[in-house]
């Protein structure tokens, strides 16, 4: 009678496999939260737009345009991360702002 048995390396990948599954369908929730979310409010450009910022919304605009200057500088994302953080930066300013500071950087 033969048994099978794991070796670290096979557990490891699988472990990885279950985490890149993981991180693909957090990834496809997000992208799908953001296309919802982003009839909700203004976006980045209608904002700009408008002839009065106020204090907050020039605050918004300011960390907003610092939030995409440093994600275009960023040379180790790719290009299909860096779109889909720039949309949810642009069609969700505040939400999305706070979401790259805290989690994409």
């Amino acid at each position: 009678m033969t048994e099978s048995t794991s070796t670290p390396s096979t557990t490891r990948f699988t472990f990885l496999d279950r985490f890149a599954q993981q991180k693909a369908a957090l990834w496809s929730m997000a992208v799908l939260a953001m296309v919802t979310l982003s009839g909700c409010g203004t976006n980045l450009i209608d904002r700009i737009q408008q002839p009065r910022w106020g204090i907050c919304g020039t605050l918004v605009i300011i960390l907003d345009i610092v939030a995409l200057v440093d994600l275009i500088g960023d040379r180790g994302r790719s290009a299909a991360n860096k779109v889909i953080w720039a949309l949810v930066i642009i069609f969700m300013p505040v939400l999305g702002v706070i979401l790259y500071f805290f989690l994409g950087r």
